[in-house]
């Protein structure tokens, strides 16, 4: 669990990292409403969460995050760019699985009293994003560095969310997250050289954490017939999917050189998790977006672009009014691509339920 939640010293201890600047682009600190939670009529999926729930409690993973001797050694020779494309990849993961912990404690705690059943099952999904956020942590140890997570709960931004998109995001958040780690995992099996540092051979495990969270909020949203039968919900799935594919897109090639250390090359990393994900999602969502349309993924290689030359210009000492104006056009360039996206006539999923995929 996250022991890092008590009070923490204002002044930071040697070896404190400061957290990267937010973007749109980096994790967020969620709430939401509470009462429209702790109402919610789950009948519909009712039997299907008391089996989770009971998975859960079960809590099969619980030996699966210890520090062994593997990583009881020196990593002075990870260096140079590859040690800062890691930390960066660390911290990124943490304050990801710390956001996850912070908004089902929460949830649970508010809905306990009205819907039991939920708040359990959010209690121990926040455990496993606290057990999961505590190791990664740890693992920026090993490099001198840590998150106070404490004082980050105090200080971070965040954002309020109405209660369905809350289901819709951390549904893709939990799925995505799936396929990047067992991608991942699956890779570094085959390609053993690549493996430079123990916390891949936990990513398995992990991801098993991931999917059974994505599984809860697969029933939370099929319980809810507001959600994925009629236009509204098509819509809302179409502007979710293509803003989480976006999210993962420009972050993949951002950090390139992270998966050029794994033996990954980002664009196919990329399009992989974006397609198993987009598949997955189809068993949720009533639509699925077309990621074999011939400019899927060529706009969103653009997406990237444009990002990567807003980013390059970031990093300039010029003035900030000069900055603006370079960066205008490339942000219109942006939502512009994301746009034509949008309007790609998705694939029915509701019409292929049932079929075999």
């Amino acid at each position: 669990m996250v022991s890092s939640v008590s009070p923490s010293i204002k002044t930071p201890n040697p070896g404190i990292k400061h957290p990267s600047q937010e973007t749109v682009l980096t994790p967020r600190f969620y709430t939401t409403d509470f009462e429209t939670a702790a109402n919610l009529d789950l009948s519909a999926q009712e039997s299907e969460l008391q089996a989770m729930l009971a998975e859960m409690r079960a809590d099969y993973n619980r030996h699966h995050f210890v520090r062994d001797e593997e990583f009881e050694q020196s990593w002075e020779h990870i260096e140079g760019g590859a040690r800062k494309a890691f930390i960066e990849y660390l911290e990124r993961s943490c304050i990801s699985e710390f956001s996850g912990f912070l908004l089902f404690k929460e949830l649970s705690r508010k809905i306990k009293a009205k819907n039991p059943l939920l708040a359990e099952i959010f209690q121990l999904m926040a455990r496993d994003e606290a057990r999961h956020a505590g190791f990664l942590n740890k693992a920026m140890g090993d490099f001198k560095l840590s998150l106070d997570l404490g004082e980050i709960t105090k200080t971070r931004t965040y954002t309020f969310f109405p209660l369905e998109w809350v289901l819709y995001t951390v549904y893709l958040s939990e799925k995505i997250g799936y396929w990047r780690y067992i991608i991942i995992y699956r890779h570094l099996e085959k390609h053993p050289e690549h493996q430079f540092y123990p916390i891949f051979r936990k990513f398995e495990s992990w991801c098993q954490d991931e999917n059974r969270h994505g599984d809860i909020f697969k029933a939370l949203i099929r319980s809810q017939p507001k959600l994925w039968n009629n236009w509204k919900s098509r819509l809302w799935s179409r502007f979710f999917l293509l803003s989480v594919f976006a999210t993962h897109t420009l972050t993949v090639h951002e950090r390139a050189n992270f998966y050029h250390s794994l033996g990954l090359k980002a664009t196919e990393f990329d399009q992989q998790v974006v397609r198993k994900t987009n598949e997955t999602a189809g068993r949720a969502f009533p639509i699925m977006l077309n990621t074999e349309h011939p400019q899927f993924f060529h706009r969103l290689q653009k997406c990237s672009d444009y990002n990567l030359q807003i980013s390059e210009i970031e990093r300039s000492s010029q003035p900030k009014l000069i900055k603006f104006v370079r960066k205008l056009p490339l942000l219109i360039g942006i939502v512009w691509n994301l746009l034509l996206l949008y309007f790609i006539k998705p694939i029915d999923a509701e019409a292929l339920r049932g079929t075999v995929r």
